[in-house]
C-alpha cells in the first residue's frame, strides 16, 4: 500500500470521528441553549495575548484535541467541526497538519496528492498540509523525501518519525498537542530529537496554530546546511496562489527539477504581501517578522499568515513564497536567497538544542496589516 493510500485511509476514519463529534455538540448545544444568553466578555484566548470575544460560561469555541493513535492520526476540532488532524502513517517520511480549515469551513490546502481536486496542481508531492524540516542536515535531505523518490536515491533522505504523544489537552479557545519524533538516517539511525508542542486557537473569524520545536542533537555534531528548500512549509489550494503567465521549472539542492506549468487562473487570486511592505513574487528571498497571503475561495477573502518569533535563529527569517503555493519561512537560506552573497550553515553539538517559534493565522474576510501585526507582538510576548 502506498503512503498516500494509507493517509487517504487515515483522513476518511478522521471523517467519521468528526461526523460523530458534530453530532454530540448539535445535542448538547440543544440543551444548554438558554446559557447562550449570558454577557459577553473579552478575555485573553493565549497566554501570548491573542484574544477573543466569549461568554463567561460557555460562548468561547470549543477546541477538542483527540488522538486515534491506533489510526496514526489526532483530530482537531472547534465546536465539533473540522480544524485540521495531526496525521503521521507509518510510511509517510514527516508528520503534517492536514487539512488545515479556516472558521467559514474553507480549506486552505492543497487537496494533492491525498485528496485531489480537478485543477490543481500536481507538482512536489513532498508538499502536504503543513510540516517542518530542512533539505541539508548532515547532507540528508529531509525536505523533499516522498514516495517518488526513486529507489536509487533513498541513502540521501532523512524521515522523520513520530515517537510518542505525550499529552493532548482541550479547552475553551484553545487546544494542545504535546509530541516527540526523531530525525532518522537512512538506516534508521536518530541524528536528532524533536519535542513539538502545537496550541490550537479558534475564534469566530480565526483558526490559529502555535507550532514550537526543540530539536536535539543526538550523538553527533548536527550542521544545518545552507539551503533555500526549510522549514516550516505550508501548500495552498489552488485559488489561493498567485496568477502565473508563464511555465517554470525549480530546481531542489541535489539537482533535481520539477517543471511547473501553466495552468487556467480563473479563480486565482492570491497574493503575497509582508510586513515590509513587499508584495507578489518579490517576497521571494527578503526577509520579515511575517508574511501573509490573501486571496478570495468561493467568494469569501481569506487570509494566510506565518509570524516568525524575536526568539528564532536568524530572525526575521527569509521567506520562500512561491507564487505555486509553497508559503515558506527558512532561516537557513541565506545563499540561495542573497545569491551567494551570504552563507549561514547552522551547527549543534551533541547534546545541545535550538527551538523554533511559529505562529500560523487563517483569517476570514478582508484582513489588514495592523492586525497581523498585532499577533505577531502579542506572539512575540
Amino acid at each position: 500500500m502506498s503512503p498516500h493510500s494509507t493517509a487517504r485511509r487515515v483522513l476518511r476514519a478522521t471523517r467519521a470521528t468528526a461526523l460523530a463529534t458534530a453530532l454530540a455538540t448539535a445535542l448538547a448545544t440543544a440543551l444548554v441553549a438558554p446559557l447562550a444568553a449570558l454577557p459577553l466578555v473579552a478575555v485573553p484566548l493565549l497566554a501570548q495575548g491573542a484574544r477573543v470575544t466569549k461568554t463567561a460560561a460557555t460562548g468561547a469555541p470549543n477546541v477538542q484535541v483527540v488522538a486515534h493513535e491506533a489510526d496514526h492520526r489526532v483530530d482537531v476540532t472547534v465546536d465539533g467541526k473540522p480544524f485540521t488532524s495531526y496525521l503521521f502513517p507509518t510510511n509517510l517520511p514527516k508528520q503534517v497538519l492536514y487539512p488545515i480549515v479556516a472558521a467559514n469551513g474553507t480549506a486552505i490546502t492543497r487537496g494533492w496528492p491525498l485528496e485531489p481536486r480537478p485543477g490543481e496542481r500536481v507538482d512536489h508531492p513532498h508538499h502536504i498540509g503543513m510540516w517542518f524540516n530542512h533539505s541539508d542536515v548532515n547532507g540528508l535531505d529531509f525536505w523533499n523525501n516522498s514516495d517518488a523518490i526513486p529507489a536509487a536515491q533513498k541513502h540521501k533522505m532523512g524521515t522523520i518519525v513520530h515517537k510518542a504523544i505525550r499529552s493532548t489537552k482541550s479547552g475553551a479557545g484553545e487546544g494542545v498537542l504535546e509530541v516527540d519524533n526523531e530525525w532518522q538516517r537512512p538506516d534508521g539511525r536518530p541524528l536528532l530529537r524533536e519535542t513539538v508542542r502545537y496550541v490550537f486557537h479558534a475564534g469566530p473569524d480565526l483558526r490559529g496554530i502555535d507550532r514550537t520545536s526543540t530539536l536535539t542533537a543526538l550523538d553527533t555534531t548536527v550542521v544545518f546546511h545552507d539551503n533555500k528548500d526549510g522549514v516550516l512549509g505550508l501548500r495552498v489550494r489552488r485559488e489561493l496562489e498567485q496568477p502565473a503567465d508563464k511555465p517554470e521549472v525549480f530546481t531542489d539542492g541535489s539537482g533535481r527539477a520539477t517543471p511547473v506549468p501553466v495552468l487556467n487562473n480563473t479563480g486565482v487570486t492570491g497574493q503575497y504581501w509582508s510586513a515590509e511592505g513587499i508584495r507578489g513574487d518579490s517576497v521571494w528571498s527578503t526577509r520579515a517578522r511575517w508574511t501573509a497571503l490573501s486571496g478570495v475561495v468561493d467568494g469569501a477573502p481569506i487570509t494566510v499568515a506565518i509570524v516568525d518569533n524575536p526568539k528564532n535563529y536568524n530572525f526575521p527569517t527569509y521567506w520562500h513564497a512561491r507564487g505555486y503555493g509553497l508559503f515558506a519561512a527558512n532561516p537557513w537560506g541565506a545563499k540561495d536567497f542573497t545569491k551567494g552573497q551570504k552563507t549561514d550553515d547552522f551547527t549543534l553539538a551533541p547534546g545541545k538544542s535550538v527551538t523554533f517559534r511559529h505562529r500560523v493565522l487563517i483569517l476570514d474576510g478582508p484582513t489588514a496589516a495592523d492586525r497581523v501585526e498585532q499577533q505577531f507582538k502579542d506572539f512575540s510576548r
